[in-house]
């Protein structure tokens, strides 16, 4: 036999050995904590005690529900008939019928009154409506005149020329917010139009200041009118083209 072969045997003998070496004395130590740890036996055993459940349930008395002021009997005689316990008479006779008075407000009273309705005066609603050749009333004028067309100081700001506002032309398109304004320090006035591209987002992605209807040559009210347009913003319309072309109008004062 290979030494190897012995010594693996050698061991396994040790190592069971040692389990049951083991295994007993764990055995004889549990049975001595069992003896010696407080399971103790009476003897003799003490006499058992009993006791009875009742389980049936004291009937409770019936109580009948009474009306008036006498307890019914116990039997009631269902042929005889009915007496009452006490009527409801008035010792007086009425000789009318019994109608309270209707609430009046007085000083001494609790009813509300409503306030009076007051008629609105629909000509208040509007200025001017009851004047309808008055040039600031041009929803109330019966026949429209040059003082009520585009460019009106009251009228519609974003066609025509308007007094001092810049306005924007883009078929189709609105602008969103006020447009901006120039800013410029130059001592002269005049008319610059800008022609800008705007795309389907309403951005405007290309401005040319000095289009048709500029009236005026300084170059730096053109950059001031150009720089404004740039930030200019249109709603948004995919049915556009691409970059759609449209002018901004600026008119400059005197400062």
């Amino acid at each position: 036999m290979k030494p190897y072969l012995r010594e693996r045997e050698k061991e396994s003998k040790v190592s069971t050995v040692t389990g049951i070496v083991l295994t007993v004395a764990v055995h004889v130590l549990a049975c001595l904590l069992f003896v010696f740890s407080g399971l103790k036996y009476i003897y003799p055993p003490p006499q058992e005690q009993t006791f009875v459940i009742d389980f049936q349930e004291e009937e409770q008395p019936v109580r009948r529900q009474t009306f008036g002021r006498q307890p019914q009997a116990e039997e009631v005689d269902r042929t005889k008939p009915i007496e009452l316990i006490q009527r409801s008479e008035s010792p007086a006779v009425s000789q009318k019928e019994n109608k309270t008075a209707i609430a009046k407000p007085d000083e001494h009273g609790d009813v509300e009154v409503p306030a009076p309705k007051e008629e609105i005066n629909q000509n208040a609603l509007f200025p001017g409506m009851s004047k309808k050749d008055s040039s600031l009333a041009p929803h109330g004028a019966e026949k429209s005149s040059a003082t009520y067309k585009a460019g009106h100081p009251k009228g519609n700001t974003a066609v025509g020329k308007a007094e001092g506002a810049p306005n924007a032309h883009l078929k189709g398109r609105s602008t969103l917010g006020a447009l901006p304004k120039p800013s410029y320090s130059v001592q002269n006035e005049g008319i610059v139009v800008v022609d800008i591209w705007v795309d389907n987002y309403g951005n405007v992605q290309k401005a040319i200041a000095g289009g048709q209807g500029t009236t005026v040559t300084d170059k730096s009210l053109w950059a001031a009118a150009r720089a404004a347009a740039m930030k200019a913003h249109f709603n948004q319309s995919m049915d556009a083209p691409a970059l759609q072309q449209g002018t901004i109008t600026y008119i400059f004062k005197l400062k």
